[in-house]
């Protein structure tokens, strides 16, 4: 028998970007200052998002089986889906980390700075230590490792080499990157013209 919502108290509330933020068991999701949950992000749950986070268009980040935390000014791109697993694995993200559009992660652990590239899966138990990177298309099997400076690829994933100091500073960058970018999009939304658009 379908059940109806009767005591009237709201299904989703949405964000200031359009972005919707719906409860599970009653526990909402908690967005920190200067975050930005774009439209057609959908945040679900036990998830706590830090200060400076950007989720941006279609993600789906649903903490309802296991809690969900991302720290402070990371990036999670369009159209990435972040899941745990039962009562074993929550997700858990770092500060400044990059994870690309269309990743998968699931009840996984990312250190700061790590990096998930376009289209990667990120299973079970899996780890990406601080400054590690998992490269596009790539699928990190449960229980594996990226170790810090590392380069993984394939399918499953393998070590490849170590990053350069270059490949390091880029990618370090590129959080802060998508944190601007964000604002020039918040602006956009509120009919804002920026003095000096970005990028």
């Amino acid at each position: 028998m379908p059940m109806t919502n009767t005591s009237h108290k709201p299904l989703y509330r949405e964000t200031h970007l359009g972005g919707r933020l719906t409860p599970f068991k009653g526990m909402w999701p908690q967005i920190g200052e200067g975050s930005f949950i774009f439209h057609g992000a959908q945040v679900v749950g036990d998830v706590e998002i830090g200060e400076g986070v950007s989720i941006w268009h279609n993600c789906v980040l649903r903490g309802d089986v296991n809690s969900i935390r991302i720290g402070d000014r990371s990036n999670i791109q369009d159209g990435t889906v972040v899941h745990v697993s039962t009562r074993t694995f929550p997700t858990t993200i770092g500060r400044d980390v990059l994870v690309a559009h269309m990743a998968m992660l699931h009840g996984c652990t990312l250190h700061d700075n790590a990096f998930v590239g376009m289209g990667a899966i990120v299973m079970d138990n899996a780890t990406i230590e601080s400054d590690g990177m998992l490269a596009a298309g790539a699928m990190l099997t449960p229980g594996k490792t990226v170790g810090s400076y590392e380069l993984w690829a394939g399918r499953p994933a393998k070590f490849v080499r170590k990053l350069t100091d270059k490949e390091i500073a880029k990618n370090r960058s590129m959080a802060e990157h998508y944190r601007q970018l964000a604002l020039q999009h918040e602006m956009d939304a509120a009919g804002i013209e920026a003095e000096q658009p970005y990028p």
